[in-house]
């Protein structure tokens, strides 16, 4: 077995490839992310609604993305869609599979959320004769973030990671970049090191942003 000799030289050549793709799972994944808390938080709400085909309706919704593999998602997207409705792209197909599979799991954090403020909290609102608009914007929703922050700030991270799997359909991110260069070159380990270090940057960075900005939600909550 012989010692194998590293090509720095290598790491060069790609690293300008590779910071497109970064661009490109930059751009995905804050996309998704906005998408799937919004969505998360509109479904979060639906489940708390009186009617029962609402709540019913978020429960098929979160268990069927939660319980099947994103990869799945994103090729029943690009590929089955087409068949039956309209051909997306495929940024729009990745894009709105990571949305709607970071909505489901956003979705229960929300709820949780919803459910930790005190009743007393609803009961205050109500009393000064807040609408049920009113109270969810103004009391229930912000109280609710706070409380379901850091979860929250966990799904964005997994999100980011998952992103690599919008490869599988030829959206040219960070890792279609890694792997096409791999088979060109064959220097696998300089590429795919390479590939790891981008990452580790953006999800490190995006934790690093993530603390700063719970500390300071939690900061304001306390005054």
């Amino acid at each position: 077995m012989t010692a194998y000799e590293f090509h720095f030289v290598e790491v060069v050549k790609a690293l300008p490839y590779l910071t497109e793709g970064a661009a490109l799972t930059v751009g995905i994944s804050c996309l998704a992310m906005l998408g799937g808390l919004v969505l998360g938080l509109a479904l979060a709400l639906a489940s708390q609604a009186p009617w029962r085909l609402a709540r019913a309706l978020v429960i098929a919704y979160v268990e069927t993305f939660r319980n099947t593999p994103l990869l799945i998602q994103i090729f029943f997207i690009y590929f089955g869609l087409p068949l039956v409705v309209l051909r997306l792209p495929a940024f729009a197909s990745g894009l709105l599979a990571l949305t709607l599979y970071g909505a489901a799991y956003n979705c229960e954090v929300f709820r949780a959320g919803l459910e930790a403020v005190p009743h007393g909290q609803r009961e205050a609102a109500r009393s000064t004769g807040l609408t049920p608009w009113h109270e969810a914007r103004h009391v229930i929703v912000p109280q609710a973030i706070r409380i379901a922050f850091p979860a929250l700030g966990n799904n964005l991270v997994s999100l980011v990671k998952n992103s690599s799997l919008v490869s599988a359909i030829g959206m040219v991110e960070l890792m279609f970049v890694a792997n096409d260069i791999s088979f060109n070159n064959f220097r696998s380990f300089e590429v795919y090191g390479a590939a790891v270090a981008y990452y580790m940057v953006l999800v490190l960075g995006l934790s690093r942003l993530l603390a700063v900005v719970e500390r300071r939600v939690l900061a304001k909550a306390a005054t």
